[in-house]
């Protein structure tokens, strides 16, 4: 029977403000902000439950010391949950406030607790962020793939993707020409592959490669790279021209343009980490 440790350290501080922060947001604005049945404020509401959630686990393996029990990687769980959750809690924080704040005009008690509920995301997030601040790898630091920023990269990476999709989908643009149907399929298999990666550091299923993965990693950071390269130069030539139409449909695109060249910034971030680093697993 494990005992119950209350650890004290600042991780724990951190944790426990952003369970509360992420409670509050939800559940203030489940309560009383009246909002409606759709995407964007479903979206908001995942953002800070699963949060929520997932930091409620991280909590009660900690203080139960169950670490040893659970069938994941402790060095590289708790930094992925809360990488995931500074970048959700953040697009909620952003979403929320443009699309449920500007120019509003309910009544003053729901106007209230939608503003209660983006505060509190902006704090969950700056919680999160404190929190794999401090998780982060140091110089010489032995400890999982997930906490160095080759791992933290691969994290937004997939987010970024995500947000792509999003966008590519509604309404669905890349169906229309060859050139960005390859776009698409980059979007996809980069995502598969990064996602790939944190699912095999999370769940120490690493040495299930039948390739060392310090090689595995520097072969697809080279193929991501210029599959990214190409999207980036590929998507705006085949998307803009005379016949495109205003409007949000075209900021849709461009929205994508930007998204496309962030992540390939972030891939070639993680090639030059990647190249640089030495991994020494816990």
């Amino acid at each position: 029977m494990p005992l119950m440790v209350i650890p004290t350290s600042q991780l724990l501080w951190f944790r426990l403000a952003a369970l509360v922060f992420t409670c509050v947001a939800f559940s203030v604005v489940s309560s009383g902000g009246y909002l409606p049945h759709e995407g964007l404020a479903d979206w908001c509401i995942f953002c800070w439950a699963f949060s929520f959630t997932c930091t409620a686990i991280v909590l009660l393996v900690e203080i139960f010391g169950l670490q040893s029990r659970v069938f994941v990687s402790w060095s590289n769980f708790p930094i992925t949950v809360a990488s995931y959750a500074a970048l959700l809690c953040l697009s909620a924080s952003i979403v929320f406030p443009l699309n449920y704040l500007k120019g509003n005009n309910n009544r003053s008690e729901v106007r209230d607790h939608r503003i209660v509920s983006t505060v509190f995301s902006c704090l969950a997030t700056v919680a999160y962020m404190g929190e794999v601040s401090l998780s982060k790898a140091r110089p010489g630091e032995v400890t999982g793939y997930m906490a160095t920023s080759p791992g933290l990269l691969k994290v937004c990476q997939t987010f970024v993707a995500c947000v792509i999709f999003i966008y590519v989908s509604s309404p669905v643009s890349y169906d229309h020409h060859p050139g960005t149907r390859w776009c698409m399929a980059v979007y996809c298999i980069c995502f598969i592959l990064s996602m790939l990666i944190v699912v095999l550091c999370v769940g120490e299923l690493t040495g299930y490669l039948p390739i060392p993965f310090s090689k595995f990693l520097s072969i697809y950071g080279i193929l991501a790279v210029l599959m990214y390269l190409s999207a980036t130069i590929v998507w705006p030539v085949f998307q803009f021209d005379k016949r495109t139409p205003h409007g949000s449909y075209r900021s849709n695109l461009i929205t994508v343009s930007v998204l496309t060249a962030l992540n390939l910034l972030l891939y070639i971030a993680d090639l030059v980490y990647s190249a640089r680093l030495v991994f020494v697993k816990a």
